[in-house]
């Protein structure tokens, strides 16, 4: 129960702060989420973080990865989010921004991980 509550209260804590930033930057004008796509590279760096220190050093206890990777990053990042907005791009009929937020996220968002992971050998 007390891993179950983690998740919750670390995934409150993400949603809250994406939701922010999705009011601050995604722009009304242009259509393109900024705060989106932002929030799925920093949470993507962010994991990376995370789990690199917990395979390095097990410093993090289960419970704080429960807290902070499935909890935090899984409410901070939002796929559905994601897959909206680029419906949205598909049916105005802009493929050019659909695909470069696509792949960029993407891309940007794997790279993200693997640079998190291999920050942490150096910390």
């Amino acid at each position: 129960m007390k891993q179950l509550a983690l998740v919750f209260i670390g995934g409150g804590f993400g949603s809250t702060l994406r939701y922010g930033l999705s009011k601050y930057f995604n722009n009304c004008e242009t259509g393109i989420p900024y705060g989106t796509f932002a929030a799925n590279i920093l949470g993507s760096l962010l994991i990376g973080i995370i789990l690199g220190l917990a395979l390095k050093n097990e410093t993090l206890s289960q419970n704080t990865v429960l807290f902070l990777a499935t909890g935090f990053c899984g409410g901070f990042t939002t796929f559905s989010a994601f897959a909206y907005e680029n419906h949205v791009f598909l049916r105005a009929g802009d493929f050019m921004t659909f695909a470069l937020y696509t792949i960029a996220s993407f891309v940007i968002g794997f790279a993200m991980v693997f640079l998190g992971m291999w920050l942490v050998k150096f910390f």
